[in-house]
């Protein structure tokens, strides 16, 4: 209701105030009817400018929540590998029979620029994941993601990663691995098809991981020089990363 009238009161303020020039304007020259055609040239003119004032003002207005948002989305997702993330593309690289390219392609990123982002995208974009069960142990990864599911939990239930299309995606991936290792008891050791199967689900998520990763890391670099610098020290694509500093 304060509102309301605060919003009344200052109309009425704003209508008194046009009124008052028009009559300065009318004792200055005593011409009513110029006053008349400036007033109706006026009325004229306001629907058009509304309109304009209007889409300005919804464009702006879009594209700062539109960086708000993704302000917020990056922090959730800063989280996430802080959290998890960082640790379980550790684990998952150790079932990729090809890792090795993806360490010396992304191991020292001190000196990335926007074309080395752009071809580091392509590259992890290109590379086949070709994950197998028998390269590492499943339980440790059963372990951790088991660790980690009230977390992953709570951040599906982040109304603002709605708009993040990709990283739910990301999240969708890693909970259903959570859900499939759950179910198999511990020391479980995958064969057959039910390797094969697990061996799918990993590499969904490690897929998702990798490209979303590499893309925190432009962001970081971009906006967070600080923050960078340990996310490089930390390089879950490097077996010889430590967080401190040498």
């Amino acid at each position: 209701m304060n509102g309301r009238r605060w919003q009344f009161i200052m109309g009425g303020a704003l209508a008194a105030a046009s009124a008052l020039l028009y009559l300065v304007q009318y004792a200055l020259f005593g011409d009513a009817k110029t006053v008349c055609q400036g007033l109706v040239g006026n009325l004229a003119f306001l629907p058009v400018y509304v309109l304009f004032a209007t889409l300005m003002l919804d464009t702006m207005m879009r594209k700062r929540e539109k960086a708000v948002l993704l302000k917020k989305l990056n922090m959730v997702i800063g989280v996430f590998y802080t959290e998890a993330g960082t640790c379980l593309l550790e684990l998952f690289t150790k079932f990729d029979r090809d890792a090795e390219t993806l360490r010396q392609s992304l191991r020292d990123g001190r000196s990335w620029s926007e074309q080395d982002f752009a071809r580091l995208a392509a590259a992890l974009e290109g590379h086949p994941y070709a994950v197998d069960c028998a390269l590492s142990e499943m339980d440790a990864l059963r372990g951790f993601l088991l660790e980690k599911r009230a977390f992953l939990l709570g951040l599906l239930t982040n109304p603002n990663l709605l708009e993040h299309d990709t990283f739910t995606d990301l999240l969708w991936a890693v909970f259903h691995l959570v859900e499939e290792l759950a179910h198999r008891a511990p020391g479980y050791r995958p064969a057959g098809a039910d390797a094969a199967h697990l061996a799918n689900d990993v590499k969904r998520a490690y897929t998702l991981m990798a490209s979303d990763w590499l893309a925190y890391m432009h962001h970081l670099k971009a906006d967070y020089p600080y923050l960078f610098s340990l996310a490089l020290r930390t390089n879950p694509f490097d077996p010889t990363a430590t967080a401190e500093v040498k």
